[in-house]
């Protein structure tokens, strides 16, 4: 990680890119707790490098009940890719729409690791102000549903693509489509990826469309095999804050809720 100050004030109130600066701040946040979920000091450190009036973004996020949600998503995601890197030193990680995500560095993959960063070109440029590339680290400034990228990347290993916050911004069509690419381009592996209920992407216009049966994605495609479910208000037992705990509990007995963010784990 770079250590000169950035400036990030040129980015607009409600942007993409303003929204991951407060999921960043959320993380960040988080970390200073005295028992934190995903404890991600490398976020705690971006944003101190950052130039950005984050009062503002510490008013809108409401980070007292609003890190834990965001934490308890991102440990889940990291604990499963933990565990196919430890089953697969030698992995190819593809990590879409990664944002200003630091899990490369938070899990401390082996050299023998290859990891490719993506997103867009613009969100990138916004990493390579804070990351620096390094033997078996990338970055690639794409979108990922843009031909032929995935053919610039080695297939001789087993691969792991992980979609934090990426498939129910995207239609139905081009998650299938995604989905199917990556298949066809490696050998084998496992994707994992979080999504909405269906009801979710009608209420909130911002998602696009919202998955019903994780077993319909075996159906698109054979080659995926559904392996795990959950979500993160289920891992309620992981708050240390005992009044959010119990709310995360209440809300993990109520099916609506449960299923509001659910994260998906297939192998192929």
């Amino acid at each position: 990680m770079t250590g000169d100050k950035v400036d990030f004030t040129h980015i607009a109130w409600g942007s993409v890119q303003w929204t991951m600066l407060c999921t960043l701040y959320l993380r960040a946040y988080e970390s200073r707790s005295p028992r934190p979920i995903l404890g991600d000091r490398f976020a705690a450190a971006a944003v101190e490098r950052i130039d950005y009036d984050f009062a503002k973004i510490h008013k809108a996020t409401n980070p007292r009940s609003n890190q834990f949600t965001v934490a308890l998503r991102a440990r889940q995601f990291d604990e499963w890719a933990a565990d196919f890197l430890a089953r697969h030193p030698d992995a190819t990680v593809l990590h879409l729409a990664c944002g200003l995500d630091s899990r490369a560095l938070r899990l401390a993959p082996p050299a023998t690791v290859q990891w490719f960063d993506v997103d867009v070109p613009e969100v990138i440029a916004l990493r390579r102000q804070l990351y620096e590339e390094r033997d078996g680290y990338r970055m690639l400034g794409t979108s990922v549903t843009a031909p032929g990228w995935l053919e610039q990347l080695p297939n001789d290993r087993p691969t792991l693509v992980i979609a934090e916050g990426l498939l129910p911004y995207l239609s139905e069509a081009e998650a299938r489509t995604l989905l199917r690419r990556v298949t066809d381009r490696f050998p084998a592996g496992e994707v994992m990826f979080d999504g909405v209920a269906p009801w979710v992407a009608r209420v909130v216009k911002l998602f696009v469309w919202g998955l019903a049966d994780p077993h319909l994605i075996e159906r698109w495609n054979p080659r995926l095999r559904f392996l795990a479910a959950t979500s993160g208000i289920q891992q309620y037992r992981r708050v240390p804050a005992r009044f959010h705990r119990l709310l995360y509990r209440l809300g993990a007995a109520i099916r609506p809720m449960r299923e509001f963010n659910p994260m998906y784990r297939y192998s192929f």
